[in-house]
């Protein structure tokens, strides 16, 4: 196997991060992150189970569009990660064709342009989608370094857990689904 063959496996691009306990009290306190992009630049990601105050009917207020359906304009919104707050991502499948997108694989994408929230107030957008106000960013190799002390856990990633399960559930959920029961799991690492 080549070095940039075995380089690329070592990718997390379509895994959950899934946060330790030991990571109370921080932004990512009990989260699960889906990473968008992770390669030899850092890494990229949206957390995906911590609701925002915000609904879709204040990103349509500020677009000037009025929904469809009223009952979209409820929809929460969600604490994608600390880094732009103010910028909205929707992380959606299918792929699609709109203005900013980033194909994370066959089936989602990450698009960051005011056409796709247009189409979901028109109910036209993407057959599932979330949106999120900021990110979660990582500089190169300071992922694989938060890996190594025992931050976050990593498994692949799961649209079910993404788009339609309760959000309170996801974090151990996403553990649960890579063999790991995360209430057992002590805040203490050993060491010897």
């Amino acid at each position: 196997m080549t070095n940039a063959m075995m380089n690329k496996q070592q990718y997390l691009t379509n895994n959950f991060l899934i946060a330790m306990p030991g990571m109370d009290g921080s932004d990512f306190s009990k989260s699960v992150t889906y990473l968008c992009q992770h390669d030899e630049q850092g890494a990229l990601g949206l957390v995906i189970n911590k609701s925002h105050e915000m609904t879709m009917g204040d990103i349509f207020k500020q677009l000037g569009v009025t929904p469809v359906r009223p009952e979209i304009a409820t929809i929460p919104l969600f604490m994608g990660g600390p880094v732009q707050p103010e910028r909205g991502f929707v992380l959606h499948t299918p792929v699609g064709q709109w203005d900013s997108t980033l194909q994370v694989n066959e089936t989602l994408a990450l698009t960051s342009s005011k056409d796709i929230l247009e189409a979901i107030a028109q109910d036209k957008g993407p057959e599932k989608w979330l949106v999120a106000l900021g990110y979660a960013g990582w500089a190169a190799g300071q992922l694989e370094q938060e890996i190594q002390r025992n931050s976050w856990l990593h498994g692949l990633a799961e649209d079910d857990i993404m788009f339609d399960e309760t959000l309170s559930l996801r974090w151990e959920l996403a553990a649960h689904r890579i063999g790991v029961d995360i209430s057992l799991m002590s805040t203490e690492a050993g060491h010897c």
